[in-house]
This record gives C-alpha cells, structure tokens and sequence, in this order.
C-alpha cells in the first residue's frame, strides 16, 4: 500500500484522513508515515543483511523519526556535531553512528571521540593528522575510515553529486596510500576502514559499480602494504520517485555489493537516507488565493520556500494533489504554484496541470520527508512548520510550531539599545 492514497475520496495515511491533521494543527505542516518508514527500512534490511545500516540523518532530523528507525535497529550518519548530539538523544549509542563530513572542528572531533564513536570518516590529510592529536591529547584511539574521491560522475545533479576529482569532498583515491602510510606512523589512530560516496538521487548502478571497482582495488593495494582493512563504508544515494524516476533496485544493489567487495571479508555500512524518510512524508498546505492573470493562473498557497526548498534551489518536482480526489471527468488546467514569500523564486511548479481549485481547498506536496523540515528556516519572519507522525490509526505532534512569542524570546536587545527607546 501507498503511504498516502485516497479512501473514500480524501488522501489519508493509513486510516488517518489528511484534512483532520490539518485541522488539528493548521497548515502549513509535515506529516510522516511511520509505518512506511518502517517498511523502507525492513527492505533495507532484509536486502543487505549483514551490513550495518547507518540512516543519514541530514535528510531527516526528526527526533521522533530517529527514534523510530532506532527502535528498528538503525545506527546514524550524522555531519555535524549537532546531528551528532540529536541521533544520542534519540537514543542511537555512540558505537552505532558514523561521523562523516568535509568540514569537521577540532571541537566536534573530539566531542566524538570521547564518546567511543564507531568511526570516523576522514577527507583530508589535515583532517587524519588533527584526529591524531586530539586523539593522544584526550588518551582515545580514532576508529578512522578514510572516505576516497573515486572520481565516478553519479549522472545526478551538480548540486548533489561528491564523487567527481572536482567535488569538495574525500581524498583522490590514487593518493589514498600515501595518507595510510603517513598515518600509520601518527599516534591515536586505527586506520581500518574505506568509505565512499558518489551522490544524491542515484537510479543507476553503473556508478556504484565503478566506484566499488575502485574501492576493491585499493584495499588489495593497501592490504598488500600491511594495512589492516576490515570495514567499507560505501555510502548512500539510493533514489526515489519524484516524477518519473525509477527507484534504485534494492536487490540489483545488492547482487552488486556481493560481487565487488562482498568477497573482502570486511563489515559493509551502508548509509540510506532519502531512500527512507522521503516516500514516507508530505507537507500540507491550503489555498489562500488563487488568482488569475492575463499571462498566468497563480495558485497561492501558504507554505513557502522557507519550508519546502528543493523546488527552489534544485528544480526539483514534487506532486501536488488535492486532498479531496478531484472528480472524474475534472478539467486539468495549467497553473504556477507559489508561496507568500516575498521572492519571485518562491515557486513550487509553474504551468503544472491541476484540478479545479479555490480559497481554503488543501494540497499535498508529495515526497517531501526528506530534505524538507530539515533545510527549513524562518525566512521573512515565518515559523518553522509543526511535524506530525502517523502511525496506525493515530497521529502525534513530533515539533510544534513555535509561537511568535516564542520565537521572538530567542532574540536579545542589548540595554544599551533597550534603554534609548528606539531613539536614533
């Protein structure tokens, strides 16, 4: 079953019809599927089992979500301290989350190591040698994978794609063995690990292919020099439909992974995120106008770029349905879906074909568990939206949506500005 279908005319999750929860916590908000989320991660599990399934975390931060896939038996990618923090107080154990990342402090590298974190993964030879003395300053030993550059084009968009000679992140794998070599004689470290990622959004397994191809020859290369390897990382990226795509297949990826590197004999982690989250969530959002020009139809809702802004910043396609199934027959016009921000790039979809709609009807923008609340922000002064998670025949708020007050109390006027009135 779909994690969100119409019953009875009206999109629902499960039994929980969709206009109810907007009903209870206004619009615009995110709901999530729990049950879906479990169900993506089951097949994840049942196709790579023994990998060690790390979800990153950065596609949905939730702390209910994490909490659910923690339940399931999930440990966490995580890319910051922050994440970092919130996957522990979800309840994820050090020895489950994998610390990645370009850009890593000294302060977040050591919050992880005094934690007995399970791995780190290293990008540069900066990176490998401030791990080395923050690791003998604070008397641990850095469990370190260090994350290779295979220069492998994912096919997917510039703005997602990390495994180009171009992109910011890993070390090129050709100079991989020259920084093992240089860290085997730095103290604090235990270089036992290979990680790579190549992109976002992948549908095709030639890439995984040849970056694995990669990855298999320079363990045999640095295992021949007297490394210990025993764990791959080999990332993420798995795919979704948002369009037209065809989801990478789980079972394809799988046969893959046993056929270049399986035979390693190392413990494989595997890093999904979108894969996940992304199915599983919507975000729900009601007409304020629609408005009809000369040039253009407008359908005005109030969710904006500041809660969803993948359209924005990478085109991306997202469905919109209308909560309540459009009858047979209805006449699909062509229409500019936009939000109250005040930017022209504050557009959802432009001369997308929809149904009829007016003031107060509710939509659905489909898709949008991942990369969603998380990449939200309060732009033009708008509170970050509530997060709701459905799980059987129940819904629970996961976020509230802060109250003005309450995001104003964030905030500080110093006495000497409090005390002149506002006067210049």
């Amino acid at each position: 079953m779909r994690p969100f279908d119409y019953i009875d005319g009206s999109l629902a999750a499960g039994p929980v019809r969709l206009a109810d929860i907007a009903a209870a916590v206004g619009t615009p908000a995110y709901v999530y599927s729990a049950d879906a989320v479990e169900a993506a991660y089951r097949e994840f599990e049942t196709a790579l089992a023994p990998a060690r399934i790390c979800y990153a975390m950065k596609a949905n931060g939730n702390l209910a979500v994490l909490r659910l896939l923690a339940g399931l038996g999930a440990g966490a990618d995580v890319v910051s301290e922050g994440e970092f923090r919130r996957a522990l107080a979800a309840g994820i154990a050090p020895e489950r989350i994998v610390f990645s990342g370009v850009g890593k402090t000294e302060a977040e590298m050591e919050a992880a190591l005094a934690s007995g974190i399970l791995q780190i993964n290293a990008e540069s030879a900066p990176e490998v040698r401030s791990l080395s003395r923050i690791a003998a300053r604070i008397g641990r030993t850095a469990s370190v994978a260090l994350r290779i550059n295979p220069d492998v084009d994912a096919g997917t968009l510039d703005q997602i794609s990390t495994g180009r000679k171009t992109d910011k992140f890993g070390v090129a794998w050709t100079e991989a063995p020259a920084l093992f070599r240089e860290a085997a004689g730095l103290p604090g470290l235990s270089m036992e690990g290979i990680a790579v990622h190549i992109g976002s959004q992948l549908g095709d397994l030639d890439p995984y292919r040849r970056a694995f191809r990669r990855v298999a020859e320079l363990v045999r290369t640095l295992r021949a020099e007297g490394a210990r390897i025993r764990r791959l990382d080999l990332g993420g990226g798995f795919g979704i439909r948002y369009r037209d795509e065809t989801p990478l297949p789980l079972a394809g990826y799988a046969a893959l992974v046993r056929e270049e590197v399986a035979g390693l004999g190392c413990e494989l982690v595997v890093e999904p995120g979108r894969r996940l989250v992304g199915p599983a969530g919507v975000l729900l959002a009601r007409v304020v106008a629609v408005k009809e020009t000369p040039a253009r139809r407008f359908v005005i809702v109030d969710a904006g770029m500041n809660d969803l802004v993948r359209p924005m910043i990478y085109g991306a396609w997202h469905d919109i349905l209308p909560l309540d199934a459009p009858p047979a027959g209805a006449h699909y016009r062509p229409a500019d879906v936009v939000g109250p921000v005040c930017e022209t790039t504050d557009k959802f979809a432009e001369q997308r074909p929809l149904p009829p709609l007016a003031a107060g009807d509710l939509v659905a923008f489909c898709e949008a568990g991942a990369y969603g609340a998380v990449m939200a922000s309060t732009y033009n002064g708008r509170p970050l939206v509530p997060e709701v998670l459905v799980r059987g025949g129940r819904f629970d708020v996961v976020r509230a949506r802060p109250t003005f007050e309450e995001s104003l109390a964030l905030e500080r006027v110093p006495d000497w500005l409090a005390a002149s009135g506002g006067d210049g």
